[in-house]
């Protein structure tokens, strides 16, 4: 990279509802042709499903902070989602001598969340008959319980590292 780049990331504002720069972060995923209102409307409309689902949950008795006001637990429910979809380690591919081996490596927090964020999206997507907001709120709600086709995408991926143990001593 040039001496002049600089990352999308030092330019991200807050979402305007919850203030989050990782509400933000996934509002732009999920964002397609520039529609951002359209993207905001599918995150937003999922949270008001979430927050139902979960309104008689231990979530909102324990989300209730010291002056008595509620707070907003499903920000709660998509952050332990995202957390729970990070992967640790990942393979990398590494030619050596000829030969190409997937060498596990730990993964950089920065990309942890990347892919947490694209592989529920990923899995939100990939799910048919219902409407984006609703297959959002799924496979958050999936995500949060350790369920779902994104948690065991993270599986996967760190059975990927273990079986390719022996090849650890080529990371650099």
């Amino acid at each position: 990279m040039g001496k002049k780049f600089k990352s999308t990331r030092v330019y991200l504002q807050p979402d305007p509802i919850y203030h989050d720069k990782l509400v933000s972060q996934f509002i732009n995923y999920i964002m397609l042709d520039g529609k951002k209102t359209v993207a905001q409307r599918i995150f937003y409309g999922a949270m008001e499903i979430i927050k139902k689902k979960y309104a008689s949950d231990e979530i909102a008795k324990k989300s209730q902070d010291k002056s008595g006001k509620e707070a907003q637990y499903e920000l709660k429910v998509f952050r332990a989602a995202v957390q729970n979809v990070k992967p640790l380690i990942e393979v990398r591919s590494k030619r050596i001598g000829g030969a190409t081996y997937q060498v596990p490596m730990e993964v950089e927090k920065k990309r942890q969340i990347t892919l947490a964020l694209r592989w529920i999206l990923a899995e939100a997507r990939g799910k048919k008959g219902k409407s984006m907001t609703r297959c959002l709120a799924d496979e958050l709600s999936d995500a949060y319980k350790k369920q779902g086709k994104s948690i065991t995408k993270r599986e996967n991926v760190h059975k990927m590292a273990e079986a390719n143990k022996a090849f650890a001593h080529f990371a650099s």
